[in-house]
């Protein structure tokens, strides 16, 4: 069938010996310009990094104190990081997924469905064996923190915690959809679960609770509620008093695990940021203690 016009509907016309070497050219160059972003894409990591000048560094939105309204520790560091390895940042704020690895797949080695991303490098990211393994397509590096469920107490409705028996009968506020929530939840068999308050949306809104005086006690992370209460003297913040109770956890930056050069660098900005101190000072420009992973 011969080939048409698309608005006329009449065969088109046959190349002559010019026409045909200028659409060989022509698409000779397209091809070319095809193979463009391939070729880029060869080029290593931290090179191509380098051409364009910005380090793109994903942090999680209204995360406090890490990021709350494009301010917070996780955004400054994120430039702090940039500036270390003598580029500009670019910061790509973003909604949690249902779970770490939507967000690893959506920030770090693919992209989100509607169309950003992926980063350069994702911030606070759970520095953990079985995550690693179960996504085999990062590298989950640089731990700049230790984060660990904590509660707050009011030192006038509450003077010692040697087990959450000595705050029984008083409220606690406590995010429901949360570390701290599920463990004081299910804790002794529901035993403390009449006393909770679980409407709070994080830890650093249930510390505000316990500051204006609505409840005796606040549990949630370390950070959420240090960045709230600080060190003022009339609240004690301390470990959550259960049994068995871990730790914490280190939380680091992840990058794609094609990206061996890229994982290098980040790696020795972040150590240069920690052994001088500033991973600390934006800590403390937080009103968090910094922990050491």
């Amino acid at each position: 069938m011969p080939k048409t016009d698309a608005m006329t509907r009449r065969p088109a016309p046959e190349p002559t010996q010019n026409g045909r070497r200028g659409w060989l050219q022509a698409a000779a160059a397209a091809l070319a310009a095809a193979a463009l972003p391939v070729l880029a894409q060869d080029k290593p990591a931290l090179q191509r990094i380098r051409e364009r000048g910005t380090l793109v560094v994903a942090v999680y939105n209204d995360m406090p104190p890490f990021n709350v309204n494009g301010q917070g520790i996780d955004v400054a560091l994120a430039g702090a990081l940039a500036q270390a390895m003598g580029l500009k940042l670019s910061l790509l704020p973003f909604a949690a997924g249902e779970d770490m690895g939507d967000d690893l797949r959506n920030m770090v080695w693919k992209g989100h469905y509607l169309g950003f991303g992926p980063a350069d490098v994702l911030l606070h990211v759970p520095v953990e064996r079985p995550l690693m393994a179960a996504n085999p397509q990062v590298n989950i590096l640089a731990p700049y923190y230790r984060e660990r469920v904590m509660v707050a107490r009011s030192l006038a409705a509450a003077p010692k915690m040697d087990t959450l028996d000595d705050l029984a009968g008083k409220r606690i506020a406590v995010p429901g959809q949360s570390l701290a929530g599920w463990l004081l939840i299910g804790s002794e068999s529901g035993k403390y679960r009449e006393q909770l308050s679980t409407h709070w949306k994080d830890g650093a809104d249930a510390a505000g609770a316990l500051l204006r005086g609505e409840v005796a006690a606040a549990a949630g992370n370390a950070s959420e509620l240090e960045s709230v209460l600080g060190n003022d003297p009339r609240f004690a913040i301390e470990p959550l008093p259960l049994p068995r109770m871990r730790d914490g956890w280190a939380v680091g930056c992840a990058v794609k695990k094609s990206s061996g050069d890229l994982a290098e660098a980040v790696q020795a900005a972040m150590q240069t940021l920690g052994s001088s101190g500033e991973i600390g000072r934006l800590f403390a420009a937080g009103r968090v203690n910094w922990r050491r992973p």
